[in-house]
């Protein structure tokens, strides 16, 4: 019950027509993870030879709720692969820590051994809980570098924060310990986060960076709260993932 209050937060899916109305290259990907689950995605290919961001979005929404971001990084040439976890818009299942890092592996592989992508041109992002779920993959499989925006150490932290330190074991099932995962790290890690973001601080931001290892780039978007991240940094924003990609994809 408490999982499903606070950290798996689906919304139904809307059946529209989502490529005409954004204007994008919309390609519907399903993917098979087990014998009861499988992920609905979109593939948007800005290109050959274009960097391409796997996509792991945070807990509430789905896939739709993404598209005007999308958007704006397709504009800047720019793929992405965006999936929804189990049980969120139109993939089935129930979501679950574990069953939301199979998901994010499954996409992964797709990405690699079916679109013949390479590990070198693939990065990792990961928003709010997708952070963790990025950096879960991260630790599992080769890629270029890894970006995690508005997120949390865990979600003890987030509780310490939140319910006065309250354990969350007691309540949760779950922990995306993302800290621990990024010290076992050794890739380019760019870490962004809203200033005034009320629902992950600023500080919890700041810990997963200092629990990280060199290469790290700390970027703080002023004014900024948790959901309006990309929009409230704008022009300059893009040009830190610009400069970020540009620095770790081969020319």
């Amino acid at each position: 019950m408490f999982e499903s209050t606070f950290v798996f937060q689906p919304s139904p899916w809307e059946d529209r027509n989502w490529a005409r109305l954004s204007g994008l290259p919309l390609e519907e990907v399903w993917l098979p993870v087990d014998d009861v689950v499988t992920v609905f995605g979109w593939f948007v290919d800005a290109g050959p030879s274009r960097p391409i961001l796997l996509w792991c979005h945070g807990n509430a929404g789905n896939v739709s709720h993404r598209l005007e971001n999308i958007q704006q990084l397709f504009q800047r040439g720019i793929s992405v692969f965006i999936f929804d976890y189990r049980g969120y818009g139109r993939s089935t299942g129930i979501p679950s820590e574990i069953g939301l890092y199979q998901d994010a592996l499954a996409s992964y592989d797709y990405l690699i051994h079916q679109r013949r992508i390479s590990p070198e041109r693939l990065i990792l992002f990961g928003r709010s809980l997708g952070a963790g779920v990025a950096g879960e993959v991260a630790a599992q499989r080769p890629t270029a570098g890894l970006i995690v925006e508005g997120s949390f150490p865990s979600i003890q932290a987030m509780a310490d924060h939140h319910c006065f330190g309250l354990p969350a074991r007691w309540l949760m099932d779950v922990e995306f310990n993302l800290a621990q995962k990024v010290r076992d790290l050794h890739l380019p890690l760019l870490v962004i986060h809203g200033e005034r973001d009320s629902i992950v601080p600023l500080a919890l931001g700041r810990q997963v960076f200092e629990a990280a290892h060199e290469p790290k780039q700390w970027y703080v978007v002023s004014g900024a709260e948790h959901n309006d991240v990309p929009f409230i940094g704008g022009e300059s924003y893009f040009q830190e993932l610009d400069a970020f990609l540009h620095k770790i994809i081969p020319k």
